[in-house]
């Protein structure tokens, strides 16, 4: 019998790894280096980032569900996987960006918040902000994965 806590801490397990897995190994340079470019080639770079990063997604939940028994209700996990996909989306537009002096999105949201300073002083800021966002959704996917 699974529980909805047992869901959620498999559901996480698997988004998390799953995410470093797509955003690290199945996205390719070309995906990387455009998806913050304004206009439709960034648009399109980051769409199809996110198509190969859910696709992951949605094979490591439907695989680990069915090999741990989680009984992850298909309605959820597609919810799940569509909070991933869409602030996903959102974030990786931001690519290249998070030292702009005009910022945009979630690097907007990032300066008003206080971490400008940081932002514009360390080089690595930018990345930890980003896997830091991705990791909190990741975290309310999960809880949308987990429940009855």
């Amino acid at each position: 019998m699974t529980t909805p806590a047992i869901r959620f801490a498999a559901a996480y397990a698997l988004l998390t790894a799953s995410h470093e897995v797509a955003d690290h190994w199945v996205q390719i340079d070309t995906q990387a280096t455009t998806k913050g470019k304004p206009g439709p080639e960034g648009a399109r770079a980051c769409a199809a980032h996110v198509a190969t990063y859910t696709a992951t997604q949605a094979l490591a939940l439907a695989a680990g569900s069915r090999l741990l028994g989680l009984r992850i209700k298909p309605g959820r996990a597609a919810a799940a996987l569509a909070v991933s996909a869409i602030t996903h989306y959102i974030a990786d537009r931001q690519g290249g960006h998070w030292r702009d002096p005009q910022p945009r999105g979630i690097v907007r949201l990032a300066a008003a918040t206080g971490h400008a300073g940081w932002l514009a002083r360390d080089p690595g800021a930018g990345y930890l902000m980003d896997q830091s966002w991705h990791k909190g959704w990741l975290l309310v996917a999960a809880l949308v994965a987990a429940g009855r």
